[in-house]
């Protein structure tokens, strides 16, 4: 993470978050001068430069838009195609029982 920090640094970037959702621990850095001091309060930290908030529960990291709109997690974008393969799996194996029903007829 040094490294990355260092990078970061070097190629002018504002700022830098860190999550770790298995610890469910969020750090973050905002450029002062040449250098990064860390956020101290981070939770329900707006960042200046995106204008996105972060928002610690006991389960997760919530991120919302400016205008108060949550972020969806990658769960959350891929349920509408999981439920999709479902159905879709659902309605093949219905037909290949019908298929199979009209052969044994």
């Amino acid at each position: 993470m040094s490294n990355k920090s260092l990078f970061y640094q070097r190629y002018g970037v504002d700022e830098y978050y860190v999550y770790d959702p298995d610890t469910l621990e969020l750090s973050g850095c905002l450029r002062s001068q040449d250098s990064f001091a860390a956020i101290e309060e981070i939770n329900t930290w707006v960042s200046p430069r995106l204008g996105i908030r972060f928002q610690l529960t006991t389960d997760t990291l919530g991120i919302y838009y400016p205008d108060g709109g949550k972020f969806l997690t990658s769960v959350e974008l891929d349920q509408p195609a999981e439920q999709e393969y479902q159905r879709a799996e659902q309605e093949h194996q219905e037909k290949e029982a019908a298929l199979l029903q009209l052969e044994q007829e």
